[in-house]
């Protein structure tokens, strides 16, 4: 995954442009970078690696040095970014978040016009740089962004960061978001909505599926208008937003609060307390406490001191054992207790099942499992989750083929996502035995997408029924 976030001022823009940028620390884990423009400078970058440190830290000493009136900066699982290019546009600076599905056949048809990449460190093209040489194709900067985001199959927003202002470009399906701010003498492009609100910005708008605008200190003009598709990942609301975060006019924290009041009205289940893993599934867990009467309780409590990110271990073989160990118990809180516990999902298993036995040895009496979203059994293609995009790994897909006795056809998986189906009902138990939960309810999806609100065509559900 990755975020981003530029911004055009009157004066220096880099204390807007530090603060807004690490506002979006929770969306990556690998690379960070910056990247200003001023007139008396020009074009100044800066990235760095930001595996296991927090964005600030790494990125201080910029404050004091960097120096411009345009900037733009990014934090990305993958890519090192923004990249600075020199075309027959101009210099410029760009960032994106992206997945790329076709980006060997990009690069084969883009080197055959004798351009040359350079790759990254584990082998592969770096997709912000294969952006830019497709935007590069054409002559001028508006039919390139165009043109990148029709060929691309996956996803593609962007910012450019050029001397007469900042370019912002959200995916022709808007499968992530882009929103706008502004203030006096400043405006500024965000992927998270409450990034610049404590900069005292304001919100202006989000931009629509496909749309590019240009902004610069003054004002941001439209140069294509949105499309009227849209299908923006549903997972965003679920997992990956903050809770202060808002997509199409929708806050993430009441969205999960809806999602557990919905699981609670389907459930009969009787139990001593409600809890939700943090932080993802607190929201989750408050909302099915309230709407069942049953109390919310917090059995263990996250030691976010010294795990300022933890989605990916550095030490890979520990991997479930580190995201496991920032969990700490409140033993008197699970002794004898019947407990329900709330996940935002079930990916692999392992985490939640390494954590339903660490109740157990803590005393818990029975420990019942609530995922916020429907059992995943598609791997996305349309965003580079830190989460695995590996369909053998989710423990759904897993069951699934072991109750089939090997490899299934799309048509049987759509039984299986269906709720309603003896199908569903015994991936559900069979997931259920293999993690050794004392009972399983998944959220349904049409819950789910109710918890939300907005038009459900409007909303990327593939990696749960795998539709289009």
């Amino acid at each position: 995954m990755g975020g981003f976030f530029g911004v055009a001022a009157k004066e220096n823009c880099i204390f807007d442009l530090y603060f807004g940028t690490d506002y979006h620390s929770h969306l990556g884990t690998r690379r960070a970078g910056m990247a200003v423009y001023g007139e008396e400078k020009g074009f100044t970058k800066s990235i760095h690696n930001i595996e296991g440190t927090p964005f600030r830290t790494k990125f201080d000493k910029e404050v004091g040095k960097f120096e411009g009136n345009y900037g733009i900066g990014c934090i990305s699982d993958f890519e090192a970014q923004p990249i600075l290019v020199r075309s027959h546009h101009g210099t410029y600076a760009i960032t994106t978040v992206s997945k790329i599905n076709n980006a060997e056949e990009l690069v084969k048809d883009i080197l055959d016009s004798r351009t040359h990449f350079f790759e990254m460190s584990n082998g592969e093209i770096n997709p912000t740089e294969l952006v830019a040489a497709l935007i590069n194709q054409k002559d001028n900067l508006i039919e390139g962004i165009q043109y990148a985001l029709d060929v691309i199959d996956g996803s593609l927003s962007l910012l450019m960061l050029t001397p007469k202002g900042i370019y912002a470009a959200r995916d022709k399906m808007g499968r992530t978001p882009i929103v706008l701010g502004k203030k006096e003498d400043a405006r500024c492009a965000a992927f998270e909505s409450f990034s610049f609100l404590n900069l005292g910005y304001t919100p202006d708008r989000e931009l629509g599926p496909g749309e590019i605008v240009v902004f610069d200190e003054k004002q941001a003009k439209t140069l294509v208008a949105p499309g009227n598709k849209m299908k923006i990942c549903t997972f965003l609301w679920v997992y990956y937003g903050y809770p202060a975060a808002t997509y199409e006019g929708v806050n993430v924290e009441e969205m999960r609060y809806n999602c557990g009041k919905l699981l609670a009205r389907r459930d009969d289940v009787e139990v001593d307390v409600v809890a939700g893993v943090p932080d993802s599934g607190t929201a989750h867990a408050m909302g099915y406490a309230n709407e069942s009467g049953i109390p919310f309780s917090r059995p263990f409590i996250k030691y976010t001191p010294t795990w300022p990110r933890s989605f990916m271990p550095t030490i890979q073989t520990k991997r479930d054992l580190i995201a496991h160990m920032k969990l700490l118990p409140v033993h008197e809180l699970i002794k004898d207790k019947r407990l329900l516990l709330i996940d935002d999902s079930i990916v692999r298993g392992t985490q939640l099942r390494e954590t339903t036995e660490f109740l157990y040895e803590s005393g818990a009496k029975e420990v019942h499992i609530r995922p916020a979203c429907p059992p995943l059994l598609f791997g996305c293609k349309y965003l580079n989750f830190s989460r695995s995009n590996s369909e053998m790994e989710l423990i759904g897909r897993r069951v699934i083929e072991e109750l089939e006795g090997g490899e299934v056809t799309q048509e049987v998986l759509e039984e299986y996502a269906n709720p309603d189906s003896e199908k569903y009902q015994n991936m559900v138990d069979g997931i259920c035995k293999k993690l050794n939960f004392t009972s399983l309810r998944f959220h349904r999806l049409d819950d789910m997408l109710e918890s939300v609100g907005i038009d459900p065509d409007k909303m990327c559900t593939y990696c749960w029924n795998g539709k289009e």
